[in-house]
This record gives C-alpha cells, sequence and structure tokens, in this order.
C-alpha cells in the first residue's frame, strides 16, 4: 500500500514536481497545500491530478494554525514535506504529522530563509542542501540527509540557489526513499 503524502508548498514547486515525478517512490500524493493563492505549484498539482488547498494566512496566525491541521489531518498523511513552504509550522503541527522540510545550507549553518544570501555573505566556500526532520523550531530539527555543493568564483544569489535547488530536488527524493520503509502507512 503506497504511503499517503501532503506536500507543503509556497511557490513554483520544483521541489514539488521532483517528488510527483519520482516513479521509485510507493507514494500516493494525496494533496498539495499552499499559503499562497497564486503559487505555480498550484497548477503543477492540477496538470497532475493531485488535489489543492490555499490557507492563506490572514488576520490570525492562530486562526491559521488550526485551518493547516484540520486540512492535513483530513488527508490521513504518513508524512508531510515542506518543499518551499515559507511558513513556520505550530508546534501542535509538527507534534502530530511526521514532517520533513528541504533546507538550502547544510544545517545547522545558515537557518532561516535567506540561507544563500547569508552562505555568500560569510565566504564560505562550500554550502549545500539539508533535509531535516521539523520540530517547534527555525530549522532545528535532527539532520536525516545532506548534500554539500560547491561556492563557485563570481557565483551570486541566484546562481548558487539554482545549483542548490538541482541538488535538492534529487535529495528530497531519495530521503523520502530512505525514510518510508520507518513510517506506518495508513490503512
Amino acid at each position: 500500500m503506497p504511503h499517503r503524502i501532503v506536500i507543503l508548498a509556497s511557490g513554483s514547486g520544483t521541489l514539488a514536481q521532483s517528488i510527483i515525478d519520482a516513479d521509485s517512490l510507493d507514494i500516493d500524493i494525496v494533496a498539495i497545500i499552499s499559503d499562497q493563492v497564486d503559487a505555480s505549484v498550484l497548477a503543477r498539482a492540477d496538470a497532475s491530478g493531485i488535489a489543492t488547498a490555499v490557507i492563506p494566512v490572514a488576520s490570525s496566525r492562530d486562526a491559521w494554525n488550526l485551518q493547516i491541521i484540520e486540512k492535513v489531518a483530513a488527508y490521513k498523511p504518513d508524512l508531510v514535506v515542506s518543499a518551499g513552504f515559507m511558513r513556520i509550522l505550530p508546534p501542535d503541527f509538527v507534534n502530530r504529522f511526521p514532517t520533513i522540510n528541504s533546507h538550502p545550507a547544510l544545517l545547522p549553518d545558515f537557518p532561516g530563509a535567506h540561507a544563500v544570501r547569508d552562505a555568500l555573505a560569510a565566504g564560505v566556500s562550500v554550502t549545500g542542501t539539508t533535509v531535516h526532520w521539523v520540530d517547534d523550531g527555525i530549522d532545528t530539527g535532527p539532520i536525516i540527509t545532506q548534500m554539500q555543493v560547491p561556492v563557485l568564483p563570481g557565483d551570486d544569489e541566484a546562481s548558487l540557489h539554482e545549483r542548490i535547488k538541482k541538488v535538492e530536488r534529487g535529495l528530497i527524493v531519495a530521503t523520502i526513499a530512505l525514510i518510508l520503509p520507518s513510517l506506518e502507512p495508513h490503512v
């Protein structure tokens, strides 16, 4: 029986697409949820016949927290994958649903929303990508997998981030394959 996966994404959906296209994974992507009504990832989901939902953050963060927990619970996921989802998930969410996140740096270095910019500003010669379990901190959960990406002479934020994304797409699929056997599928 395939594992039930919910993907959370806020942007273009290239990371989500790598999971959608991964024929090697025994998964059923039951939904892609975004916080952005115009996120391109929603069109990718529609094109693949995957259910979508949009839960924008309105005036009350507490209300949003409850909405996302209720929406994800309705899909009964075995795993939630944060794939470019630019929101901090509430403790009640991460304590209820096994959730992984892909981050464009070698954690614990450069947590947060500007990891690539921060790595360049620090002058490192190597950065990379990390897939980690999500806890109630900001990119502080236990590391599952990492891959290095060299910083090349002349790199700017866009060029470095694009090279990281290419590695990230393969790493997220490999990491899901690695952890699936440890997850109890819903029946």
